[in-house]
C-alpha cells in the first residue's frame, strides 16, 4: 500500500493536491475569519502540520532519488544558481511548499490581528487575496490598513 502511495505521489501530482488542498483554508480566512473552523483548524498549526508533512515527503522522494542536496547552498553564491536550482522540479515544488505555508500563516496571523483590532472582515478581503497572491505585498497592506485603523504605530507588535 505504501508503494502505491508513494508512486501515485509524484511531483507533479504533490503539486496540484497541495494547490488544491490549500484553498479550502483561503476561502475559510477570506470569507469566515469569525468562525470556530477557522479558529481552531485554519489559524491553528493544522494546516502547517499538513504541509510539513508534504514538505518530509518531498525531502524524503529527494533523498531516494539520491538529489544533490549539497547544491541547495549554492543558491547564496549568484542568481544563476538559484535559477539552477529552480530548473530541478524537486528542488521547486519543495520551494512552492514552502511558499504556500508561509503565505497561509501570514493569512492567519492576518486575520488574528485584524480581530484584535476589530477591524471589518469586508476590508480585510483586499489584503488577504492579495496575501494568498503575493504574500509580502499582501502583509504591506494590511500593515498600512492597521495602522490607519489603529491610529496609532508600532513596529513591534
Amino acid at each position: 500500500m505504501i508503494e502505491q502511495i508513494y508512486t501515485y505521489f509524484t511531483v507533479e501530482m504533490l503539486y496540484y493536491w497541495v494547490n488544491l488542498g490549500v484553498l479550502p483554508f483561503w476561502l475559510v480566512l477570506i470569507f469566515f475569519p469569525q468562525s470556530y473552523f477557522c479558529r481552531y483548524f485554519v489559524t491553528s498549526i493544522f494546516p502547517i502540520f499538513i504541509l510539513s508533512g508534504v514538505y518530509i515527503f518531498i525531502l524524503y522522494k529527494a533523498y531516494l532519488n539520491t538529489y544533490p542536496f549539497n547544491n541547495n547552498f549554492t543558491l547564496y553564491l549568484s542568481i544563476d544558481n538559484v535559477s539552477d536550482l529552480f530548473s530541478n522540479k524537486t528542488f521547486l515544488m519543495m520551494f512552492w511548499t514552502h511558499f504556500i505555508c508561509i503565505n497561509l500563516f501570514t493569512g492567519g496571523w492576518i486575520v488574528k490581528d485584524s480581530q484584535k483590532f476589530s477591524i471589518n472582515k469586508i476590508l480585510m478581503f483586499f489584503p488577504l487575496s492579495i496575501t494568498y497572491l503575493i504574500g509580502p505585498l499582501g502583509l504591506f497592506i494590511y500593515w498600512l490598513i492597521r495602522i490607519f485603523h489603529a491610529k496609532s504605530v508600532s513596529l513591534y507588535d
